[in-house]
């Protein structure tokens, strides 16, 4: 839907994700900008360096175009002004002035200038240049994050459009125009205004796809299609740490155990029991890393008996063990 080659083609109605499992997909999810750039390039340019950091998902938006992206797949994605593009994976890609441009330049080693905290000018050519033809980009590194449903990245699209949202979500319009003026104009405080604006785009684009039904993933998304499994992952996700048996999760699903188990297994490739472990996990991560919740709270909202029992559980799982994971989050904060 948002991917240039895989638009929108299904209603909410046949295969779309049902809209309590969107609700709590899009409760737990965390987008946040971590470091932007306003770009002025003067062509013939090519720009590269993005995208190289794990886990960091990256936006462009195009002030002043035509600008070509060659994607981490190496498919060119020709932006015209008012194009916005999410590759909520990363990957390595540039940005370029033709498709046929071979010669690239780190974005590290263009001249560049603070404009506001996180926010920096980036300039590639003479000013007198960039001024009379040059494009206009903003773009973006953001912490990506879906909390629980974190299997939907891997799923998605390397590169994610706007332009085929704007024709089920035309109050979307008013937002990409705003952010025109914005890097056009530079007036006081535009770079914070268009972070922020940036942050809400990306928001719109990934509720676009998943309202969509997730394009033509497969896979771990029927789970999501299926209105009676659906039902189940989201009360799965909306009380982590309920004790939950065979026996309920069957009821919320309206079946059988054997039936419900069986189909749980076929479409997400993995027990229930399986799926709720890696999803506290996840969410215990998160918690003590990125929110810097003490563990005994983690464990106890997580449903564990004691911190003990908790600690051993996740050690299990990821390798690590939770305070290390605190320590690791405490020295990327202070580092920051």
């Amino acid at each position: 839907m948002i991917d240039s080659s895989s638009s929108c083609r299904h209603s909410s109605d046949d295969r779309g994700v049902p809209n309590d499992l969107v609700s709590e997909l899009l409760r737990g999810m965390r987008l946040s900008g971590i470091q932007y750039r306003r770009i002025q390039a003067a062509p013939p340019f090519g720009i590269e360096g993005f995208g190289t950091i794990a886990g960091w998902a990256h936006f462009h938006f195009i002030a002043r175009g035509p600008v070509y992206l060659r994607s981490p797949g190496g498919a060119m994605h020709r932006l015209e002004a008012g194009d916005a593009v999410l590759l909520p994976r990363g990957g390595p890609h540039a940005l370029l002035s033709s498709p046929d441009q071979s010669a690239s330049r780190d974005i590290a080693s263009c001249e560049a200038a603070p404009l506001c905290k996180a926010v920096s000018a980036v300039r590639n050519g003479s000013p007198e240049a960039c001024q009379e033809n040059g494009v206009v980009i903003f773009s973006g590194c953001m912490e990506f994050d879906l909390g629980g449903m974190h299997p939907l990245v891997g799923l998605m699209p390397e590169v994610m459009r706007v332009d085929t949202l704007l024709e089920r979500h035309p109050e979307m319009l008013p937002i990409l125009q705003a952010m025109e003026r914005e890097a056009k104009a530079e007036r006081a405080g535009f770079a914070s205004i268009l972070s922020r604006l940036a942050d809400v785009v990306s928001a719109f684009i990934v509720r676009g796809w998943v309202e969509c039904g997730c394009g033509d993933a497969s896979g771990w998304v029927e789970a999501l299609r299926d209105p009676r499994l659906g039902r189940v992952i989201a009360a799965m996700h909306r009380e982590p740490g309920r004790q939950w048996t065979v026996a309920e999760l069957a009821k919320q699903m309206g079946s059988s155990r054997s039936v419900f188990a069986e189909r749980f297994l076929t479409v997400t490739g993995l027990t229930p029991h399986r799926y709720m472990t890696e999803l506290r996990m996840h969410l215990a991560t998160q918690w003590i890393g990125r929110d810097a919740q003490p563990i005994d709270v983690v464990a106890q909202r997580l449903g564990y008996g004691s911190q003990a029992a908790f600690s051993r559980a996740y050690k299990r799982v990821t390798g690590r063990s939770p305070g290390a994971v605190r320590a690791e989050a405490r020295h990327d904060r202070l580092r920051a």
